[in-house]
């Protein structure tokens, strides 16, 4: 017996699927995750009432009127109240994109640098290595991985592009200091 009411409400189901969507559909506002959930949680509970919904004169309004009881209680369960007011209560936050630029502008200049330089800067002033953890990681000499690190450095430093990105205060303290 379980087996032909289950048959029975599986017709139901495929059968008036696109329609319950497209309904779910235009109660949810154009959302259609939204409307496939609230179609699904109205077949849910046709199913556990199944035996009572297909006794009806009206099967398809019955099942309507389940949906948009489901979609109400669904809507005041996650209803945001809103408030009028002057202030606006977000906070601004600092616009970010020329952090960016200047990520992208240091990360070419890097680029330029020939592979071991730039190894050796990045393991200094990136991973904060000392000058033998750097000459350790790069297989060489103590001295040859602090000329790779200055020659790194140096050649940074007479990057236009890299100049562009500087604090003019710090460009003349630094032209005082030669």
């Amino acid at each position: 017996m379980k087996t032909t009411k289950d048959e029975e409400f599986r017709d139901f189901m495929t059968s008036r699927w696109p329609r319950l969507l497209r309904t779910a559909f235009l109660l949810t506002g154009g959302h259609h995750h939204d409307a496939e959930d609230l179609a699904q949680s109205t077949l849910a509970r046709v199913y556990a009432k199944w035996d009572h919904v297909r006794g009806s004169d009206n099967i398809d309004g019955y099942v309507r009127r389940i949906m948009v009881h489901v979609h109400t209680d669904r809507h005041r369960r996650t209803r945001i109240r809103e408030w009028i007011t002057t202030r606006v209560p977000e906070t601004p936050t600092a616009d970010r994109t020329a952090r960016l630029d200047e990520r992208d502008v240091l990360m070419t200049a890097l680029a330029r640098l020939p592979a071991r330089q730039r190894a050796a800067v990045v393991l200094c002033y990136f991973e904060d290595m000392s000058q033998s953890e750097i000459a350790a990681a790069l297989g060489v000499g103590l001295g040859t991985a602090k000329s790779q690190v200055s020659r790194g450095l140096a050649k940074l430093r007479r990057d236009g592009a890299l100049n562009a990105l500087r604090p003019a205060a710090d460009i003349t303290a630094r032209k005082a200091a030669r």
